[in-house]
């Protein structure tokens, strides 16, 4: 695969992911690429944006991530494309979507130079409200209630069945977000390649469980005020009765793999 132009996103706030950022850099530097980095890393001979949302003016071979999860979904979210991602554990927790650690990265280079790498193409998952489409996410869309001192009523279809009950909320996950929030709260585990939404309700009052659908349309309804939020990082707002539909979005999220693996996420679970 080529890599000549390559963003490089470190973890937000982290002096030990930036000081690992400018240390790739410098490397892809001596190998001729071109080079980006994100505001407040600076490299001599890279070219400096002042945010993660300058990657979308950018067409690249590359975006490698160092940090934890949160870097790699923060980054997912600002790509409109499908530029494959490497991501680094830079201190990050477990690193679920992570595929090596720092010292691993000349290998890594060897391999996608020579290109012995798998690109793991996973769906992601879009959100729209008041013909406002918000920016996608690689795990899951969570719509709760603002109001937490009254059980708000959900309404949610899906193809041609419809499903209402007073909850808390609920959670549109992808395959890639069935390790999240989806599986703290009682959710399946299923395969990352699989072509599936989760709908998994909050606390509901019936005991609602899980529900595998298609990866199609969801519209979800609620009877009062509501968040959206996308990833756990960005919170938008939907007025009680307002439509919000989630779909699969139309690019995918593309990372690099140095190996072909099964369960990926149940492994770095500790399943």
């Amino acid at each position: 695969m080529k890599i000549n132009k390559i963003g490089i996103v470190s973890k937000f706030g982290s002096k030990k992911s930036e000081n690992a950022a400018k240390k790739i850099a410098r490397k892809m530097l001596k190998m001729r690429s071109t080079v980006y980095t994100i505001s407040p890393v600076s490299v001599t001979g890279a070219k400096q944006l002042d945010s993660l949302d300058g990657l979308k003016k950018v067409k690249l071979d590359l975006v490698i991530t160092l940090g934890g999860d949160g870097t790699t979904l923060r980054t997912f979210r600002n790509l409109e494309n499908e530029t494959p991602l490497l991501a680094i554990n830079v201190g990050g927790n477990r690193g679920i979507l992570s595929e090596i650690y720092l010292n691993e990265i000349d290998n890594a280079i060897q391999c996608m130079k020579k290109n012995k790498v798998w690109l793991d193409k996973r769906k992601r998952v879009v959100a729209s409200c008041n013909g406002v489409q918000f920016q996608p996410a690689l795990n899951e869309i969570y719509v709760n209630r603002k109001n937490l001192t009254k059980t708000a009523e959900f309404e949610t279809k899906f193809q041609n069945d419809t499903v209402k009950q007073k909850m808390d909320g609920v959670i549109i996950s992808t395959p890639s977000g069935s390790t999240g929030h989806s599986l703290s709260i009682g959710g399946p585990i299923l395969h990352e390649s699989l072509g599936v939404f989760i709908i998994t309700p909050v606390a509901p009052v019936h005991r609602l469980p899980s529900i595998v659908v298609p990866d199609e349309k969801v519209e979800v309804t609620c009877s009062h005020d509501c968040n959206i939020v996308m990833d756990a990082q960005v919170i938008k707002s939907a007025a009680f009765g307002n439509v919000i539909t989630i779909e699969k979005y139309k690019k995918q999220a593309v990372f690099v793999r140095l190996k072909k693996k099964g369960l990926r996420q149940m492994s770095k679970l500790g399943f």
